[in-house]
């Protein structure tokens, strides 16, 4: 007979055990659910709701489950429906009845929301960390890279030139959004459910506090009701986990058209490129690809989720289930491409000539010259038009803008003078942009000193 079987006066069809198993899948939360109960149990014991002794019988038997589930010689018991009901079953067959007192004073309400609380905790650090390993390393490739110049682009179109530096740091920003986001989400996360038992709360004289002490949570719950069917801080661990995976399409949409012969800016290294089948040139950005469509996955998660969550009356609902394998699959996810991404992007060979040729075409420069103008005294929007006909007339006479004479320039208007030569060098297009948050050389110094001391102040919180 199951555990809640009382009222019952038949077993399941095994169909319906198979359906409302979640064993196979939230297995993974063992170590959450019996570190949870240790706490629990300490607390009973403490509180006098059952005896020292008992707590301490429980807490013993429970540790050696932990220690037979790490060493692999655990098989759980369908039956048993979940990860909470195995561990209670397989405490009681070790230790008796002494093992049917650990459930005093709590439901399996809030124990999984106990559990998932401390799992998400845990990966919400780990992702944290492998976020910071790929910042060094794009801080460690963008200071090599201050002055190595490429296009920047609007609407897939060359529009001013940038530094690779620049480019680079862009997605160390991304980055430390998603570091605050995940901030944010651990705070909210950091709340202790247990205690809210079924939904109303208990008679036992627990105490919350202490438990939550013990398993390192910043406060309780003040609402038994939400405590146990609170999923918010899940959908937004999947939120932030959707946003750190659409920052990596971002950059492997990059990484996947600078590696084509079109774009040639780097080179992939073989450890982390594919060949194809049937040709045997090629060189595929397979990991960039992958990390790309993964997100898709990550997306679908957050959707699935909210999707659960939007039809649900207070307070548990067997709905809630659908929680686990959500965030668990984008756990994976994110766990996966986050370290492969950063070793791709820490082994790739940069381009630069030909990043700095491509600065030089499609006038990228063009709004240099239209500034020269204005800071001679030109309306801008009439400096717009000018250097427009200007345009124009490279592309009908095949040149670029540095390239004309002053006669060429002239004859478009007669404000220009030998000075305009000095502004639209690429190097000045770069150099000139001095303003907080531009490319040049002295602003990306400060840019980096920042940064670093961002990283430094994270590693020692």
């Amino acid at each position: 007979m199951k555990l809640w079987g009382g009222r019952f006066t038949k077993e399941t069809n095994p169909l319906t055990d198979d359906f409302n198993s979640s064993i196979h899948f939230d297995n993974v939360l063992y170590s959450y659910d019996i570190n949870g109960s240790i706490a629990h149990a300490e607390m009973l014991g403490k509180q006098g709701i059952i005896s020292l002794r008992e707590s301490e019988v429980i807490i013993d038997g429970l540790k050696g489950i932990l220690k037979d589930i790490d060493e692999g010689t655990v098989t759980f018991d369908v039956s048993a429906e979940d990860i909470h009901m195995n561990v209670e079953k397989l405490l009681i067959q070790r230790i008796g009845e002494t093992g049917k007192k650990l459930h005093t004073g709590r439901s399996r309400n809030d124990q999984v929301a106990l559990d998932m609380r401390m799992y998400v905790k845990d990966k919400l650090i780990l992702i944290d960390s492998m976020i910071h390993d790929l910042q060094e390393v794009l801080l460690e490739i963008a200071e090599k890279n201050v002055m190595t110049i490429m296009p920047g682009y609007t609407h897939l179109q060359k529009a001013q030139p940038v530094t690779f530096a620049h480019h680079l740091m862009a997605y160390f920003e991304m980055l430390k959004r998603d570091r605050g986001r995940i901030e944010d989400c651990y705070k909210r996360t950091n709340v202790m459910p247990l205690g809210s038992s079924a939904l109303a709360g208990t008679t036992y004289n627990l105490d919350r506090d202490l438990v939550a002490s013990l398993l390192d949570f910043g406060s309780v719950t003040l609402n038994s009701m939400d405590g146990v069917s609170d999923r918010d801080f899940c959908i937004e661990f999947l939120s932030a986990m959707s946003l750190i995976q659409m920052h990596l399409s971002r950059f492997s949409e990059e990484i996947i058209l600078w590696c084509t012969d079109e774009f040639n800016f780097i080179k992939l290294d073989d450890a982390y490129s594919t060949g194809s089948s049937i040709m045997p040139q090629k060189k595929n950005p397979d990991i960039a690809e992958l990390v790309r469509g993964k997100t898709g996955r990550v997306y679908g998660n957050l959707m699935a989720l909210l999707t659960t969550m939007k039809g649900i009356p207070l307070a548990y609902n067997k709905d809630m289930q659908e929680d686990k394998e959500a965030v668990f699959d984008s756990v994976k996810t994110l766990t996966m491409c986050l370290p492969i991404f950063t070793d791709m992007v820490r082994t790739m060979t940069i381009n630069k000539e030909v990043m700095y040729e491509g600065a030089k075409k499609a006038f990228t420069n063009a709004t240099d010259a239209a500034d020269w103008l204005v800071k001679k005294g030109m309306p801008f929007r009439e400096a717009h038009a000018v250097i427009g006909k200007l345009v124009l007339y490279c592309i009908e006479n095949n040149k670029n803008i540095e390239d004309l004479s002053l006669q060429e320039f002239k004859n478009l208007h007669e404000i220009f003078d030998d000075t305009i030569y000095e502004s639209i060098t690429i190097e000045a297009c770069v150099n000139n942009r001095k303003l907080t948050g531009g490319p040049s050389p002295e602003n990306m110094e400060k840019v980096f000193s920042i940064n670093k001391n961002y990283l430094a102040n994270l590693e020692n919180n």
